[in-house]
């Protein structure tokens, strides 16, 4: 299976002061099966090599000179964390018993927010938040904890409504 890639260029992006994030996942979610991303940047974005490892995408970085970086990024055929919404959404959850509005603050307070919140939980427990963005970050480190999760962006794309079940991974099949 061939893969083929979409470029995106974000120096021009930073050299203006933006932040590039939003961009790359925007183009993340445009692709379509056995479509690949071509990342340039300044530097070799270690923390999204993560983030979209967490997603299901392979990586290969090489520096092309004058400290500039080509990421080749390629569907590895699995489907991102295990709690994805796509790997429970038939399942039914239990209703939530807390609920956090983090919409108005500025990362990376409503990750430490919901870190906290659930160590307060008992298992089996569920928390609802709402978010100004996705909590790309926030997965790998509820995976690790042992936590599923579920969420996406309202029908507006302005609030991301995150599900989080309180050491349930042992629970998928």
């Amino acid at each position: 299976m061939t893969t083929t890639f979409v470029d995106l260029d974000v120096r021009p992006l930073l050299a203006a002061g933006d932040e590039p994030f939003g961009k790359i996942m925007e183009t993340v979610a445009s692709l379509g099966p056995d479509v690949g991303l071509r990342l340039v940047a300044p530097f070799k974005p270690i923390p999204l090599l993560q983030v979209l490892a967490s997603r299901g995408f392979d990586y290969e970085a090489r520096e092309i000179g004058d400290g500039d970086w080509e990421v080749l990024f390629r569907p590895s055929g699995e489907h991102g964390p295990v709690g994805s919404a796509e790997e429970v959404s038939s399942e039914r959850w239990p209703e939530p018993v807390r609920h956090l509005d983090n919409r108005d603050l500025e990362p990376p307070e409503p990750m430490v927010r919901i870190l906290a919140e659930v160590e307060q939980m008992a298992p089996g427990e569920v928390m609802s938040a709402l978010l100004g963005r996705e909590p790309v970050f926030l997965f790998p480190e509820l995976e690790k904890r042992g936590h599923r999760w579920k969420g996406g962006f309202d029908s507006g794309g302005t609030t991301y409504r995150l599900l989080v079940w309180i050491n349930a991974k042992e629970r998928v099949g």
